[in-house]
């Protein structure tokens, strides 16, 4: 006879929509990582996936309090604000929403004169800039 399934097996896979080969590049911009278990790889594509799900939401209802219908960045520093472990670490990296993209540009170009790179390391930002 067929054997059949326990009713409480997992039987669907989670399909991710960030690519990992990026997650895993940004992981290795840290130099204390050499290797990246593909295991640890996907929990951690799958965590960024709901956290940013979950901040999206947040910042969804935030936009729907306001009345609406796009959500700004306000909303998002809101939706921050409020949960205190989020703030903790992103709500210094949010720019202020008064700020015009010049401004933040300017921002960000003193910021990276101000601390110099440690020898044999780059900055994130290098890593997303586009190649020309």
């Amino acid at each position: 006879m067929a054997e059949q399934e326990p009713e409480n097996a997992i039987t669907e896979s989670v399909q991710l929509e960030i690519p990992t080969g990026r997650v895993k590049r940004i992981m290795k911009l840290d130099k204390d990582i050499n290797k990246v278990n593909s295991e640890a790889l996907f929990l951690i594509t799958h965590a960024t996936e709901l956290f940013l799900q979950s901040l999206a939401v947040k910042s969804a209802g935030v936009a729907l309090e306001k009345k609406r219908k796009t959500i700004k960045l306000e909303h998002l520093r809101v939706a921050v604000k409020r949960h205190q472990p989020t703030s903790d670490f992103l709500l210094d990296s949010l720019p202020m929403p008064a700020q015009s993209l010049d401004q933040q540009k300017d921002r960000a170009k003193s910021r990276s004169n101000k601390k110099p790179v440690p020898v044999g390391a780059r900055r994130i930002d290098a890593f997303f800039q586009k190649f020309t």
